[in-house]
């Protein structure tokens, strides 16, 4: 077995890059760090380009090691430099970018089930990733992030995901309006999630396929994009609680959009 390679290695180097953005989106490449992620990745062909892994970690997740295109040693130090978790598991794999177009969500028309997810300027890496977590927990049938939201890539995001950046399309899309637009034309219904909305969660008709709206953690979605929605849509606060943080209020309301299209016997 060859010696694992160490902090100073110009390969680990070079993998280290890809911490900063623009490296990323040159390369279009990125790191997904932990078992999940790394299993995640090996589900879509071709996405993986390497597999990292301390020793102890060859053995604790040998199956993912050895569906690895490239399995490569590191010293315990070195992989710790690739990944920005407390406590790393010791594998992490260099992936190809995975995005898709918006056409590909959003360009032909809705299904009766289908709920789409657009998050406009969620800058917060942990709450995009929750969200497509819970996006890819309900079975929609895709997440755009919109807007100036936070690097899909980020390794906080895909770390949050739970290897949900690799269950379902995600699309980049810099124009909020535009992706709301395209929903539209696709047929979903667009519904946004407004703390001051006029339509109360439980009494909005969630049955048809719908594409929910979620603007930034601080200050919620601008007037002018919100006012392309068809409907603004609130969740009730019946303790003392001001508001939701954005991943729990995005969790209520697409658990309860999969609910009503169940109920509605829309569902497989």
């Amino acid at each position: 077995m060859a010696s694992p390679l160490t902090v100073g290695n110009t390969r680990v180097k070079e993998a280290r890059k890809l911490s900063r953005r623009s490296v990323r989106t040159e390369r279009r490449l990125f790191l997904a760090d932990g078992p999940k992620a790394v299993e995640g990745a090996l589900e879509i062909p071709g996405c993986v380009v390497e597999v990292f892994a301390t020793p102890t970690a060859t053995h604790d997740y040998a199956d993912l090691c050895k569906r690895a295109p490239q399995l490569t040693l590191l010293e315990d130090r070195a992989l710790a430099s690739l990944s920005d978790s407390v406590s790393p598991a010791g594998v992490v794999a260099l992936c190809r970018h995975v995005d898709v177009p918006l056409s590909a969500l959003a360009g032909g028309r809705a299904r009766p089930t289908s709920i789409l997810v657009i998050c406009a300027d969620v800058r917060d890496p942990g709450n995009a990733g929750t969200v497509i977590r819970t996006a890819d927990a309900v079975g929609a049938v895709g997440v755009v992030l919109a807007g100036q939201s936070v690097d899909l890539y980020n390794p906080k995001t895909v770390r949050a995901s739970v290897g949900s950046v690799f269950h379902l399309p995600i699309a980049l899309e810099p124009d909020s309006a535009a992706a709301v637009a395209a929903a539209r034309e696709a047929g979903y219904t667009v519904l946004a999630a407004d703390g001051a909305g006029e339509i109360d969660l439980y009494a909005a008709d969630l049955g048809r396929p719908t594409a929910w709206l979620f603007g930034n953690e601080a200050w919620g979605l601008p007037p002018d994009l919100a006012a392309l929605a068809d409907e603004r849509v609130s969740i009730p606060i019946h303790g003392r609680a001001e508001s939701l943080n954005l991943s729990t209020a995005a969790a209520v309301c697409l658990y309860a959009s999969a609910s009503a299209q169940r109920a509605a016997g829309r569902t497989p």
